[in-house]
């Protein structure tokens, strides 16, 4: 099991200083990668409880972000470049890039640029979002209801770049005639992508066997929860005709929030908000090994949106790193 770090960059509260020492403390502690978070905006409305989806459109939460209107959160995309100069060894890469914000050709090409910063240690995770009111920020609201079709094309595009000297595309969010892009990427045939699909296996199957994706992105997945995607894609891939095995190096991940706690914390199944990496030691290393177990091959170690300065998440990965991995390792 690999283990990547979520920087909380979507805080309140958060300093650049802060996601320098939790990076630098990564990669030397050699987690695989660093992700950034991708937010645009946070609504009034969310202040207010008032928003039309829950986060992520999952049932369990509230109406509103973890994060106010008025919080002095950073935004992920600029931070990739800077941890490409900031790293030598780990990977970079934001969890997920909703690609309807991004013009997909504008994309490719600033992510291979970034690739070549970074020496070729770029992951491109891809979603569709979900949230309207960042849509319309975004200048995107006509894409909101075909969302996922945006991501498609998205995919399309980037990997039409990578490997093309020149390259044209005629689709419904993008229409151009053959241009170069620039620099090709350094990882061949193109960096690897991941995918965040968080309601239906067949779509996540669709796209992992149509566009060779080298990895799936949860958010606070059981061990269960796992278990029962990694079941449900391999059957769709089956399913598609795809030979595609979910062993060959695939990647199961989820973001998951993470604290190592004193006392025991209450580990009864609630779904999205169960404590899966919040407790004491003993309990998280049980926890990953049952993850483990499912198939998952890394989580993103998520620090919480509040109540836990940096200065304890660092002493936690430390913990985390040398006294509780070598145990889940040892399975």
């Amino acid at each position: 099991m690999k283990l990547a770090l979520y920087l909380p960059n979507f805080r309140d509260e958060v300093t650049v200083k802060e996601l320098e020492d939790l990076t630098a403390l990564a990669e030397d502690l050699d987690f695989d990668s660093v992700w950034a978070l991708d937010r645009v905006v946070v609504p009034e409305a969310s202040d207010r409880g008032e928003m039309q989806y829950p986060f992520g459109m999952m049932e369990q939460f509230p109406l509103q972000m973890p994060v106010s209107a008025r919080g002095k959160w950073l935004h992920g995309m600029p931070l990739i470049p800077w941890l490409a100069a900031k790293t030598t060894k780990v990977r970079i890469g934001m969890s997920i890039i909703d690609t309807p914000y991004r013009a997909p050709g504008v994309l490719a090409g600033e992510i291979a640029t970034i690739d070549h910063l970074s020496g070729g240690r770029v992951n491109v995770g891809v979603g569709s979002g979900w949230m309207p009111e960042e849509f319309a920020a975004a200048s995107a609201a006509h894409i909101f209801p075909k969302r996922h079709k945006h991501v498609r094309e998205t995919i399309e595009i980037m990997q039409g770049i990578w490997t093309n000297e020149v390259f044209e595309y005629h689709g419904e969010f993008a229409d151009f005639e053959s241009c170069g892009f620039g620099a090709k990427p350094v990882q061949k045939p193109y960096p690897p992508i991941y995918f965040s699909g968080l309601k239906d296996p067949k779509r996540s199957a669709n796209r992992i066997a149509k566009y060779d994706l080298a990895g799936w992105i949860g958010i606070q997945d059981t061990p269960e929860d796992i278990a029962h995607w990694r079941t449900e894609i391999q059957r769709e891939l089956v399913e598609l005709g795809s030979d595609r095995s979910l062993d060959d190096g695939f990647d199961m991940c989820s973001m998951i929030w993470f604290t190592i706690t004193d006392e025991p914390t209450d580990q009864t199944s609630n779904r999205k908000l169960t404590n899966l990496l919040v407790g004491t030691a003993d309990q998280i290393t049980d926890n990953l090994k049952r993850f483990k177990e499912a198939g998952m091959t890394m989580p993103l170690i998520w620090p919480p949106f509040s109540g836990v300065p940096v200065s304890k998440t660092i002493d936690d990965l430390k913990r985390l790193a040398e006294e509780i991995m070598p145990k889940v390792n040892a399975i």
